[in-house]
């Protein structure tokens, strides 16, 4: 039977060592393999990069966020201007953040009921109160093709009650939120709570798969516990989720933890990392980062990883890219930022390549001795 959900999900080949996959994503705006990796443009730009550069580094799908589009420009203005594809001139998949984040990195200037979440804004305080409901139709405005539930993302570490009572919100905020969603070219994910406890994780998976989104986030990692006690919430979540819906990990960008998460069956990522990194003139290689500003790179005329087919690396040289950072030209960190999401593709593709030879536990140890400490 042909699904009828506006994003569906195959899988396409699996890595017979682990529960590794390449599967196919289809979205009203183009399909792309995963595992992949989605750069984040918060304000509906990746910060310095043209939608072509965007795309020329490798990129299919992107986030944009609730919480800071609906504050400025404001929803209802990115849907007179055609929805969020057409506003920021991007014409392939874009999933939206529902604002659950900033109920984590805004606890200082939030308050948190049943309801949902009051926020004073960043820009001029004023109130804006984000409920599941309210989450829904700003998405459901700006248009991507995937919104995500209102979630509770507790910071860690915390009591087993406190991690209880954000799955308990969370699994309410999803009923929610699913009862309010009505855009039928729009898919809903849900996200799993639960901290490092393993029942209150597995108790939430099953709550949200029993809710039948099209896909499942896995969210509150990388929020302050070890990279132990990550693999171990991924490690009890994602065998509790469909295998015909895709399985995005929340806000991991580090190749190591990429290849960790990857094998236990996850399809998407997002992180600010490559972005913000080479903003501050630091590069993702295979061999570690380098750090552009350094003194060493001051008469060096290579690239910064040889081979890499990526705008930076195919015309200037280290020694040109430290002289832009250090002159504090805007090109340094545009050509910077290029390179790491150039890499961060080349990397998935590899391990796609990986997963349908086979070979991906030892892909994974050789990225792992070539990066280093």
């Amino acid at each position: 039977m042909v699904s009828t959900r506006p994003v569906r999900f195959t899988t396409l080949s699996r890595d017979p060592a682990t529960s590794a996959r390449v599967g196919r994503l289809e979205t009203p705006h183009g399909a792309l393999e995963t595992p992949a990796f989605m750069p984040v443009g918060t304000q509906a730009t990746v910060k310095g990069l043209t939608p072509d550069l965007v795309r020329e580094s490798g990129t299919r799908m992107l986030l944009a966020n609730t919480y800071h589009l609906a504050l400025r420009p404001g929803e209802e203005t990115v849907r007179a201007l055609g929805g969020l594809h057409a506003f920021m001139g991007w014409d392939g998949p874009i999933l939206t953040d529902s604002g659950g984040f900033q109920v984590f990195s805004m606890a200082d200037r939030s308050k948190i009921t049943d309801r949902g979440v009051s926020f004073r804004s960043h820009l001029d305080g004023r109130l804006l109160e984000l409920t599941p409901e309210r989450a829904v139709a700003i998405q459901e405005a700006l248009g991507p093709d995937v919104a995500m539930c209102l979630d509770h993302c507790p910071a860690l570490p915390a009591s087993r009650e406190d991690i209880a009572a954000a799955v308990d919100r969370t699994i309410a905020w999803a009923g929610r939120c699913k009862r309010a969603h009505s855009r039928p070219d729009q898919s809903l994910f849900g996200i799993v709570q639960g901290g490092s406890v393993a029942d209150l994780r597995g108790r939430c998976a099953e709550a949200l798969v029993a809710m039948d989104f099209d896909g499942y986030a896995v969210g509150g990692v990388s929020v302050g516990e070890s990279r132990e006690e990550v693999r171990k919430a991924l490690e009890v979540t994602t065998h509790l989720l469909p295998a015909d819906r895709p399985r995005y990990l929340m806000g991991v960008g580090r190749p190591q933890d990429i290849l960790a998460a990857v094998a236990t069956g996850i399809d998407l990522f997002d992180c600010v990392l490559p972005t913000r990194n080479g903003r501050n003139a630091t590069c993702f290689t295979a061999r570690g980062p380098v750090k552009l500003r350094n003194a060493a790179h001051a008469r060096d005329p290579g690239p910064i990883e040889e081979g890499c087919p990526c705008l930076a690396c195919r015309r200037f040289s280290r020694a040109y890219l430290r002289h832009l950072f250090n002159a504090r030209e805007m090109l340094g960190p545009i050509l910077a930022t290029i390179h790491n999401l150039t890499y961060l593709h080349r990397l998935t593709a590899a391990i796609r390549e990986a997963i349908r030879a086979g070979r991906l536990v030892q892909l994974h140890r050789e990225v792992l001795e070539a990066l280093g400490p």
